[in-house]
């Protein structure tokens, strides 16, 4: 695949991993969310609350549903007696109480701070707006389309706050407001209420960025960080409980609300089912803890950023580190992610590296495909271009090592054989096609026999000529000693070859050793592996004075110089292309013998 082809599937890749983030995509969504459920650590409890449940026992034993308000003003009193520092009713008071005791419940509550609960609805009816100081631009939150209030005589003795619900894609609850916008204002959730009064604060501190709210202060707590709409992630910690047979509160503020079946409606949380009471317990439990979770909002830019750098540096590692080294890059990228959407969570920031691991997955898949395709081609490429030519185990070599073959080759020092019929073409006009056909073939069929043999390539056939390289592709030790080795065996078999084919055929073979430019010259797709040299020039000129000198092997001086035979050195000869003489040199079968074939 070209380089052009693969950067645009790659950005094709990368925009279409990056579409679901952008779109938030509802799948997507619930992936991220579940990943946090199983990653947040579980935290331990403040310490400062308690949740106090009224059973449907209790309910039997104070006369049935609802509890009468000198009931709740005795358990309020009660609750101080045990040490509580003040009491929180996950309840909502919207109606005068039909036994007349809203006075007596009035006043237990003056008692100590004491927050009743407020639920939403779309009555358009608002509660009063709390001491907000904004810090930046008045802008994010969600806003409260109405609410279910508190009778006055309630509401002048207790502060009120949200017990807001608000599930996620899934159905769970995950995050609520801190705060939520009216028309008129800002007005508290029912936990950041009740940490208000405890800390003995007037005034909450939003602080805003250009994406939405970014933090709630309270005087006398920690910065809370928060989402852009003023969300708190919740710890589902597992806060103190108690009943009223054993009111354990002593020290603690209580969250007080039913559990009772078919009273107190329990709601969906990554915890398991939960009633409201304790889901409020548990935002005010996140608020005071350290590194509590939350979602910055930078997040989804984060997300995106993050997607973008891995998917692009997977792409980018895969198809150019081929397979195997690929692998091992793609498996650290993805290990390194992991590691730090991991680490990210536990310490508390809220951003998801899910999807880009998933997103690596694929993009990896992809890119090794299209790797193992581009791999596998360029195999059966070098192996219709060099089955021929060279020895079955060095073409599996080259498709193992394909980087061998660069296009534009390489300098390499080398030994170079040619080859050529003498007489071939007088010799023609004698014989029938069918004739001079089998002669070629099996001419030709020794001398690819006896250069692979050796440890050479054939590298092409030019009529009734052949050139051999020795040492290219790839290294092949005593390459000149093998090139001369290569060219007395071809004389040898020519001569038992006219002996079975009753002819009379001739083969002169030039030899020279020098540094030559070797590799594929062409294009990625189609290519010739071949030899450009001066040292080429030569040996080809070499093998054209064989028939001149009278001999049937010439070999230049630079193969000699490496050869560790004796050879017979001839007079200086004058080749074409060169001013001077060249020495040169011919195998003599009287000096020595040649050693057994390989």
């Amino acid at each position: 695949m070209s380089i052009s082809l693969t950067g645009k599937v790659g950005s094709a890749i990368v925009l279409l991993l990056a579409l679901p983030l952008l779109l938030n995509w509802t799948a997507l969504e619930v992936l991220k969310l579940k990943t946090f459920d199983a990653l947040i650590p579980e935290q331990e409890p403040s310490g400062y609350f308690v949740v106090l449940n009224i059973t449907e026992e209790d309910i039997t034993k104070e006369g049935g549903y609802p509890l009468s308000r000198q009931t709740l003003a005795r358990i309020q009193i009660d609750l101080l007696n045990k040490g509580a520092v003040g009491v929180g009713y996950v309840i909502a008071f919207p109606q005068p109480d039909r036994f007349g005791g809203d006075a007596e419940f009035a006043e237990a509550l003056s008692y100590a701070p004491s927050v009743l609960a407020m639920f939403e609805n779309n009555s358009g009816d608002y509660p009063p707006t709390t001491g907000t100081v904004i810090l930046g631009d008045d802008i994010g939150g969600i806003a409260a389309e109405g609410v279910i209030q508190n009778i006055e005589i309630l509401k002048e003795n207790a502060s009120q706050g949200i017990a807001v619900s608000r599930p996620e894609v899934d159905s769970l609850i995950r995050r609520l407001p801190l705060l939520m916008r009216t028309p008129d204002g800002w007005v508290p959730a029912y936990g950041t209420e009740v940490l208000k009064i405890l800390a003995g604060a007037d005034t909450y501190i939003i602080k805003t960025s250009d994406n939405g709210l970014q933090e709630i202060r309270v005087k006398g707590l920690n910065p809370v960080p928060v989402d852009p709409l003023g969300r708190k992630w919740i710890s589902f910690v597992n806060t103190p409980q108690t009943d009223l047979a054993e009111m354990d509160v002593a020290g603690k503020f209580v969250f007080l609300g039913f559990t009772a079946k078919g009273i107190s409606l329990q709601l969906s949380t990554p915890a398991g089912l939960m009633e409201p009471h304790k889901i409020q317990a548990a935002l005010a439990e996140s608020i005071l803890i350290e590194n509590s979770p939350y979602v910055p909002g930078y997040a989804l830019a984060a997300e995106i950023g993050i997607l973008l750098l891995t998917v692009v540096l997977t792409w980018l590692l895969v198809l150019n580190l081929g397979i195997t080294l690929g692998a091992s890059a793609f498996a650290a990228v993805f290990a390194l992610t992991g590691y730090s959407g991991v680490y990210l969570i536990q310490k508390g920031i809220l951003i998801d590296v899910s999807w880009s691991l998933i997103s690596q997955f694929l993009t990896a898949s992809t890119a090794f495909y299209l790797n193992f395709r581009q791999q596998f081609k360029l195999r059966q490429q070098i192996k219709k271009q060099f089955e021929h030519y060279l020895d079955p185990r060095q073409v599996k070599q080259l498709q193992k090592q394909p980087d061998l073959l660069k296009l534009g080759g390489e300098t390499r020092y080398c030994t170079f054989l040619f080859t050529d019929l003498r007489g071939f073409t007088s010799m023609s006009e004698k014989m029938t096609p069918e004739e001079v056909t089998e002669i070629m073939n099996a001419t030709l069929s020794v001398q690819v026999e006896e250069i692979q043999r050796a440890g050479g390539m054939v590298d092409k056939f030019i009529g009734d000529a052949c050139m051999g390289i020795f040492s290219a592709p790839l290294d092949l030790p005593q390459h000149e000693n093998r090139a001369i080795e290569a060219a007395v065996r071809i004389q040898e078999r020519i001569k038992e070859l006219n002996e079975t084919m009753e002819a009379d055929i001739a083969i002169g073979v030039g030899l020279q050793s020098g540094t030559a430019c070797v590799g594929n010259m062409g294009s990625n797709t189609r290519f010739d592996y071949t030899a450009i040299g001066n040292c080429v020039n030569e040996a080809a000129r070499y093998e054209s004075a064989t028939k001149q000198v009278g001999v049937d092997i010439l070999i230049g001086e630079e193969t000699a110089k490496s050869c560790k035979y004796l050879l017979k050195e001839l007079e200086p000869i004058k080749v074409k292309g060169k001013e001077n003489k060249l020495r040169v040199y011919t195998w003599d079968s009287s000096l020595q013998l040649l050693p057994p074939a390989y």
